[in-house]
């Protein structure tokens, strides 16, 4: 039999079983015959507030690990990458212990409920969450679609147009999410991400395998943990905007919360994102970079190609067609994850309170993701010129990231700050960071700092603008209340 054939089938067979995997778990859930609105949303968007901690670990893990991860990562050839990894272990106890508790004691469906609730204000809410679905459109869609794509071309050396592929993923994404709601999408990402995970520890092994354990002939800086100035991570943005990422990224995100705001306690939630905790501190490190570095001494520096080209000539034809598989789910679960959450995020922050109520929640959100998907696919072609996609999507989410962490944070430290200053602070900390950052503007990197330094500084611009505008022209004195009544209060559990 041919090897193309072998792979075709094995990838076929492994794609079904998952899929019936996930309809036995599904089946018979989903909005109920004269469900209300706010039942419906709760099914489609929070899996009906049932999800155990396994299936949250899983879905949090896959969602964050797909192929933009494993591609652009893997693509950097460097072992420092791996700090996005170690850093991200923060952002996910923040969630845990900060984030949540807020969450579960406002009963949120998106994240930036919390805003309106904390502000008393709904613009704010649509605002942010505006934001937040325009990420999803612009820039987490097509980059997963895309990296996906080259991933399946590489690997399997095929002659067929990289929007093909692309179509087949988006097309088939968007169907998933139509039709299964967050339910299905977590509890494929959990099964998908079993297969994922063995799958891509062994490509490590295969990789070490290929050079005998032996790294001496990998130049000392595709080793090093220690950032140069000019490097992707220069080590002193670990003490500035790194972290800060990471908390809007894990704390802050619709596409990452609201599979821990779908279980039925915030115990369960807590306990699902430290099992995410954990697969992420022992396995996720070592994936997303050993098997670029290896490539690097077997290839030399070939970037996003990387990973899929010795996936592709290291594991045999009925392996390679595992991981197709399981690659592909990624993709797809990635996908499906930022469809329903943007959808979440339309419904809830601004049809809902601007349009109107109504009865017929899934058929909306199938309309809101068709177009997603159109844009998706329309913006393939803009992510291919990327020199690397991972380092543009970082530098894309600053235009929306710190600003957006900011406007949490007033909420939640102060008070009677009027809602207006924060929504000024955010466009301007969206246009601020975009001046700052990008090299077609007069004032592009200041002294020459590294894009994570202007996250923090971009961060703290925002901060000071929302308590300055709040001052000078809403003439309010913002209040601390870090651990007050208005602040952060441990709900009790349900």
């Amino acid at each position: 039999m041919p090897e193309n054939m072998t792979q075709v089938i094995v990838f076929t067979m492994v794609t079904a079983f998952i899929a019936a995997l996930t309809y036995w778990q599904c089946r018979g859930k989903g909005p109920r015959s004269g469900a209300t609105e706010g039942q419906q949303n709760k099914e489609m968007f929070l899996a009906g507030g049932e999800l155990k901690w396994y299936f949250i670990a899983g879905s949090i893990t896959l969602t964050n690990l797909s192929t933009d991860q494993l591609v652009g990562t893997n693509g950097n050839q460097m072992a420092l990458l791996a700090w996005w990894e170690f850093a991200a272990l923060v952002g996910l106890v923040l969630l845990a212990k900060v984030f949540l508790p807020v969450y579960y004691k406002y009963q949120c469906t998106t994240t930036t409920e919390l805003l309106e609730k904390r502000y008393n204000n709904k613009h704010i809410r649509a605002v942010i969450g505006t934001l937040f679905f325009l990420s999803s459109a612009l820039i987490f869609c097509p980059a997963v679609i895309y990296s996906g794509s080259l991933f399946m071309k590489t690997m399997f050396n095929v002659d067929i147009p990289l929007m093909y592929i692309a179509a087949a993923f988006a097309t088939l994404g968007a169907m998933y999410a139509i039709f299964g709601g967050l339910r299905a999408v977590a509890v494929s990402d959990t099964y998908s991400g079993v297969l994922l995970l063995t799958m891509a520890v062994a490509v490590v092994f295969l990789a070490l395998n290929a050079i005998d354990y032996d790294f001496s002939a990998i130049p000392a800086e595709r080793l090093t943990f220690i950032g140069s100035d000019d490097s992707p991570i220069p080590w002193h943005t670990l003490l500035t905007g790194m972290i800060f990422i990471q908390a809007f990224y894990w704390g802050t995100n619709q596409v990452i919360t609201q599979r821990a705001m779908a279980a039925p306690t915030l115990k369960e939630a807590q306990k699902g994102v430290f099992g995410a905790v954990a697969i992420r501190l022992l396995i996720v490190p070592a994936i997303v970079v050993i098997p670029g570095i290896v490539s690097f001494q077997l290839y030399g520096d070939i970037g996003d190609a990387a990973y899929g080209r010795i996936v592709g000539d290291l594991l045999p034809s009925w392996m390679s067609g595992i991981f197709a598989a399981a690659m592909a789910a990624a993709v797809l679960s990635t996908f499906n994850s930022n469809l329903n959450s943007a959808a979440a995020l339309y419904v809830c922050d601004i049809h809902e309170p601007y349009i109107g109520h109504t009865k017929n929640v899934p058929k909306l959100s199938a309309g809101i993701t068709a177009v997603l998907t159109v844009i998706t696919l329309a913006l393939v072609p803009v992510y291919a010129q990327a020199e690397s996609i991972i380092n543009l999507l970082q530098q894309l989410w600053g235009l929306f990231s710190m600003p957006i962490l900011s406007i949490f944070i007033v909420g939640l430290v102060f008070r009677n700050v009027h809602a207006n200053a924060g929504i000024i602070a955010v466009i301007f900390g969206v246009f601020w960071y975009g001046a700052l950052s990008f090299e077609f503007s007069p004032i592009h990197a200041p002294f020459g700092l590294h894009y994570i330094h202007l996250m923090f500084i971009t961060l703290v611009s925002c901060v000071s603008v929302a308590l300055l505008i709040n001052k000078l022209y809403y003439k309010q004195s913002a209040e601390f209340a870090w651990g007050s009544n208005d602040g952060l209060v441990q709900p009790a559990e349900s």
